[in-house]
């Protein structure tokens, strides 16, 4: 059985397939591949984005959506994870959702299910249907990917879109460059690294911004987030007239990740990434439960 917790669980000829399906319905609209199937979704970590298009994507492929309300659901009486995932596997599922604020509980409860699991963010540890979708925003604005730059802007250390991005893309040829304060920074000697996106801004193709991941930090780092976004905010001043692509994962810190000016401008395509997280979701979905 196959399952996707991890960006590396899927080869690049899989990879390349979804993007195919992606397109296919991307041009198509809706389905219904996956008529009379059940499709559950259990986020024990706050979401919007990943939530809604997961199930959006199910509900435009036919199939059925239930969604675990964890405030309601018995492991707010102490029932585990396992017994969780074991009652929910009773009911017979083709596939579950998983988000939760520790790694590794996606690929801990893929052992307890027979359908696959879909790890929709774990902890710091992965999130792998959001560089599928980013990668394909890429391809979609720039076509060939191979060979070009891109900078990872920002708290890449508590990022598991950074985790899975800088392997995804990295396996399909693109150069990654990490921007980041020193207590931001990965311990990584595999990519290029600097404190200074002033240093990089000219080389790149793409600059992938990040949500400062304040929930995951020990202790306070900065005395603002203002103080941080003078050093790494996506800045119009910053861009000027370079022809550089913009993402983010969501949600943005509007003026401390990406300025107003810039959200608007045509190069940022943060609500094309949204868009394409459909139908991205729609083909692994399909993928996984079809084969």
């Amino acid at each position: 059985m196959k399952h996707l917790i991890n960006s590396r669980d899927f080869d690049i000829q899989t990879i390349e397939g979804i993007f195919k399906k992606a397109k296919t319905f991307k041009e198509s609209g809706f389905t219904n591949l996956l008529k009379d199937r059940l499709i559950i979704t259990i986020f024990f970590e706050n979401s919007t984005r990943t939530k809604s298009s997961f199930e959006v994507a199910a509900k435009r492929l036919g199939a059925t959506v239930v969604s675990l309300d964890v405030s309601q659901s018995s492991s707010s009486k102490g029932e585990t994870l396992f017994d969780t995932a074991a009652n929910l596997d009773a009911m017979g599922p083709d596939a579950i959702v998983v988000r939760h604020k520790n790694a590794g509980v996606p690929k801990i409860l893929s052992n307890y299910v027979n359908c696959p699991i879909i790890n929709g963010g774990d902890g710091a540890g992965a999130h792998p249907t959001q560089a599928i979708l980013d990668l394909f925003t890429i391809k979609e604005e720039l076509g060939k990917v191979k060979g070009k730059k891109i900078a990872i802007v920002g708290d890449i250390k508590n990022s598991r879109v950074a985790n899975s991005n800088v392997e995804l893309l990295s396996r399909f040829g693109l150069e990654v460059i990490m921007v980041a304060p020193p207590h931001f920074m990965p311990k990584t000697k595999n990519f290029r690294q600097t404190h200074d996106i002033n240093e990089i801004i000219d080389e790149v193709d793409i600059i992938m911004s990040l949500r400062t991941q304040t929930e995951r930090h020990s202790n306070q780092i900065y005395a603002s987030l203002k103080d941080y976004a003078k050093d790494f905010c996506i800045t119009k001043e910053l861009v000027k007239d370079r022809n550089i692509l913009l993402l983010h994962p969501g949600p943005v810190h509007r003026n401390i990740d990406i300025d107003d000016d810039m959200l608007k401008d045509p190069r940022c395509k943060v609500l094309e990434q949204v868009k394409n997280g459909v139908f991205t979701r729609m083909a692994v979905l399909e993928y996984l439960i079809n084969g």
